[in-house]
């Protein structure tokens, strides 16, 4: 059965994606009373909640009645220009500006007659001639139109070029013919199959396939250079240029699919549910998008699910209408439930890219309330997420407790290492660990990962603390193997997984592997392991400046003869910094080291100075 969610409007504001789309308002009837398009959703709709006092008086009465609010996703700021424009002729909400004059947007049509004319219409009428957009703007459609007209010779004038007509020599050729924009076809200069070829040309420019016309111009520029006719050769050079500026038809609204109702399908094995997206077409123009949440039964396969799916929709959404033509992902188990309906499972072409479409915004649907079921609910996020990276890391067990190594040094100087511990895919930073490498004398990393994971586990088998579920090293196969030879030492080698942790973030290495193993780009687990990194990272660094820093202050006092460690760390924790040391006069430097040794520090940082 379906199932419905009621959330509050910082609630649905906040799981609103960065994305374009066109957003609904809806009152408390559930009518919609404003229909908006933006370029990021969630930015677009959260200025109305906030910043107030900016808002004019008739924003801010639309507003306190908002209830519910809705969105959909397209691909550009186009398409969602032309989808509101679609959903406000539909709906006719109470705030926006109103089409009274039913205006459309801009097309192109290649009519259905003897010697084709290739023209501009906002009107669509079934009588056979191809129509191409919808352009956003006119000034687009124009520029096209131009640019069609410039290249191919086509006829612009209104005359009736029956075979007849041109038989009985009732035309005489007009300027456009003298100018070279047209060759003829009313005095019988050029013949129809001649003429065709030429409209198919500027048909396949509309359709997006420009390689026909394109192989005629680079030609043509190639001519014209070649006979030392360089500024022609520019004019085709531009319009080549124009070429690949030109703008494909929209999925939003199609001449050639008119009223269609199209439904997909998305499962969700973690909570065992299945989303259906729901998308209606009616002349031509998408007029709703809705997704519904199903509880799949016992042994139901997807031509079920579709089937209670499609009735439920019809029933509560679709009042009761469902198109001739449905397009599906796949057929339902019982067509003979929807009388006289035809079912189509798409392979290419406009029908696929609206099921694509569909699909995209069950996506975003389910991603949107996993969000808020994690808001509501933060272990369900962090159970999740373990699963994941239980799955992506191969672990017997959920990675709760994670901790990753580091070293860090500069030319085998003052070389430290950095314990990040992570808890629940977050950072407990209480227990990090600085690392003072004791043992291993210039700049060896394999020896300095070796005395840190043993100086580390070797204190927690002491105490008796639990190890952690996982274990990074950062660094590759090398420290890798450093850390294997520690753990076997200790006999941990078996409780606890230890992974390495390559140059390129995505690359991990399992113990005994020599090949890495690719984490998903897209899944959660490599940003957690992202996330382990740079803190390890950071910490290690933060701590090695700090270190180096201090060892050159204390070396540059260790300089002055007869000035040991107890008399630097006095001067220090009173002056702090060396800079003020040198300022500091006898003065001030006798009561705390006593005048003999003021007396050098003065002398050695003036004979400095």
């Amino acid at each position: 059965m379906a199932e419905e969610t009621h959330l509050s409007l910082k609630e649905q504001v906040a799981l609103l994606p960065f994305l374009p789309g066109v957003y609904q308002f809806a009152d408390k009837t559930g009518t919609i009373i404003y229909v908006g398009k933006a370029k990021s959703l969630r930015k677009r709709v959260s200025s109305y909640f906030v910043n107030s006092h900016e808002h004019t008086a008739k924003v801010r009465v639309l507003v306190r009645q908002i209830v519910e609010i809705r969105h959909i996703v397209v691909d550009s700021e186009t398409d969602a220009l032309l989808l509101e424009n679609s959903l406000i002729k539909t709906l006719q909400p109470r705030y926006n500006i109103l089409l009274k004059d039913d205006k459309t947007y801009p097309w192109i049509v290649v009519r259905r007659e003897n010697f084709p004319r290739v023209q501009s219409t906002r009107i669509l009428q079934r009588d056979g001639s191809r129509y191409f957009g919808p352009y956003s703007s006119i000034m687009m459609q124009r520029s096209i139109l131009e640019f069609v007209r410039e290249v191919v010779p086509l006829r612009t004038c209104k005359l009736n070029l029956s075979p007849s007509a041109i038989a009985r020599g009732r035309y005489g050729v007009c300027l456009q013919y003298h100018l070279g924009n047209c060759k003829g076809p009313c005095v019988g200069h050029q013949s129809e199959e001649e003429y065709d070829q030429l409209v198919e040309m500027v048909v396949s420019i509309l359709k997006g396939d420009l390689r026909p016309v394109r192989q005629y111009l680079e030609h043509e520029m190639e001519e014209a250079a070649k006979e030392l006719r360089f500024e022609v050769a520019q004019r085709y050079k531009q319009r080549i240029d124009a070429l690949d500026n030109y703008a494909g038809k929209s999925v939003i609204v199609s001449a050639r699919i008119v009223d269609t109702d199209v439904f997909s399908l998305l499962h969700d094995d973690a909570d065992e549910v299945v989303w259906c997206n729901f998308v209606r077409i009616r002349h031509g123009s998408i007029i709703g998008v809705s997704t519904i949440r199903l509880t799949p039964g016992v042994e139901a396969s997807d031509a079920d699910i579709l089937t209670q799916a499609i009735q439920h929709i019809v029933e509560k959404i679709g009042g009761g209408e469902l198109a001739k033509e449905v397009i599906v992902p796949l057929l339902p188990s019982a067509t003979m439930l929807f009388d006289g309906v035809v079912f189509n499972v798409p392979k290419r072409g406009e029908k696929l890219e609206l099921l694509e479409f569909s699909q995209r915004n069950a996506r975003i649907h389910r991603a949107e309330q996993l969000k808020n079921m994690e808001i509501k609910n933060p272990e369900r996020h962090t159970d999740r997420l373990m699963a994941a990276m239980q799955k992506e890391l191969h672990l017997k067990h959920p990675p709760r407790h994670i901790e990753c190594f580091d070293n860090s040094n500069l030319q085998g100087t003052n070389p430290v290492a950095a314990c990040v511990v992570f808890r629940d895919g977050k950072p407990s930073r209480k227990e990090y660990r600085h690392f003072n490498i004791k043992t291993v004398v210039g700049a060896n990393d394999y020896a300095s990962m070796r005395e840190i994971v043993s100086r580390r586990y070797t204190r927690l088998l002491a105490e008796g603390s639990p190890l952690p579920d996982l274990v990074i090293v950062d660094g590759g196969k090398g420290q890798l193997s450093s850390a294997i030879s520690v753990f076997k030492e200790l006999r941990i080698f078996d409780r606890v997984p230890l992974v390495g942790l390559a140059e390129r973030l995505e690359e991990i290495y399992f113990p005994y592997d020599p090949e890495p193993y690719y984490l998903s780009r897209t899944g959660e687990p490599l940003k957690v392991v992202c996330h382990i990194r740079d803190e390890a990272h950071r910490f290690g660094i933060t701590f090695h400046r700090a270190k180096r820093s201090r060892n050159f202050i204390r070396s540059e006092l260790e300089e002055i003869e007869g000035i040991g460690t107890k008399t630097i760390d006095t001067l220090m924790r009173h002056f702090r910094t060396v800079g003020k040391i040198k300022t500091a006069n006898l003065e001030e430097l006798t009561p705390l080291v006593g005048q003999s040794k003021a007396r050098k520090i003065k002398e050695f940082f003036e004979k400095k100075v």
